[in-house]
């Protein structure tokens, strides 16, 4: 099974106050990705989003799910989503490697899974809960950090292999987790795109950060860096062409706007592949 039926182009995160620009203008957008959550609902939402599927490819990226808490995984949360996934028929759907719940309570943030012995059977066991519920593969993706763990055993870039390696799942490669984890904890990017083999692969998500008191901060709410459009190129070059998704979550503004920074990404993702991407590993 492939692991996504995502088109080889650039995408774009399709969040609530831009629903009804899409729906009136159609724009030309290769795909969309959502947040699972926000539909898990019904209603007017889901409704919304059905006839945007009816045009476009969708992705489903879930954000409350927290594959890595040590609890049970919650079931509630499972059932609305596979109901989802049978609704939609999404072209990919996906998961952060993080936790959210401890104790009966609940974090509303995607916190680090700490890289110490036995995370990878703990991971690689929930991973393989979801494919099986779902029937068919689950990409996950790495997120930003902003302290240090002690005594870690493994690269986030080596455990996602890993976790492929084990289960099938596939990669969905946050390049400004990557970035952001470089600027405050000191993380080699390059080294945690060339730890992740090509075939494993299926989605690669750019966004912009912000700095508040001298951290750099995972908003999405700004324009992408030129460093991570860098890091963008040197992945491409590694894994060859991939869909590459553009994130905003903060400071949204107008679609019309947003739109044509897609278009700008769009355009810098075609002019690269026009130069005959050379996969090096």
């Amino acid at each position: 099974m492939k692991l996504s039926q995502l088109p080889v182009s650039t995408g774009l995160g399709l969040r609530a106050p831009h629903v009804e620009a899409v729906l009136a203008s159609r724009p030309d957008v290769a795909w969309w990705e959502v947040h699972s959550e926000n539909y898990f609902g019904g209603g007017a939402p889901l409704a919304s989003l059905l006839a945007i599927r009816r045009d476009y490819p969708l992705s489903l990226h879930g954000v409350g799910l927290g594959l890595g808490r040590l609890g049970e995984l919650d079931a509630r949360h499972l059932a609305q989503l596979r109901e989802l996934v049978q609704r939609v028929e999404p072209a990919a759907v996906s998961e952060h490697l993080a936790w959210n719940q401890h104790a009966g309570r609940y974090y509303n943030d995607l916190l680090p899974v700490p890289r110490v012995d036995g995370v990878i059977a703990h991971l690689a066991g929930r991973i393989a809960q979801v494919q099986d519920l779902l029937q068919r593969p689950l990409l996950i993706e790495n997120v930003s950090a902003y302290v240090g763990f002690a005594g870690e055993v493994i690269g986030e870039g080596e455990l996602m292999a890993e976790l492929h390696r084990r289960t099938g799942c596939g990669l969905l490669v946050d390049l400004n987790n990557f970035h952001v984890n470089a600027l405050n904890l000191g993380v080699d990017p390059l080294a945690e795109v060339a730890a992740l083999p090509a075939a494993a692969v299926a989605e690669i998500h750019v966004a912009g950060f912000e700095y508040f008191d001298g951290t750099a901060v995972d908003t999405h709410g700004a324009a992408v860096s030129a460093e991570v459009l860098a890091l963008l190129d040197a992945a491409l070059r590694q894994w060859g062409p991939q869909p590459v998704l553009l994130e905003r979550d903060s400071n949204l503004g107008e679609f019309a706007e947003l739109y044509q920074e897609y278009l700008q990404l769009a355009l810098h993702v075609r002019r690269l592949e026009g130069n005959t991407l050379e996969v090096t590993a």
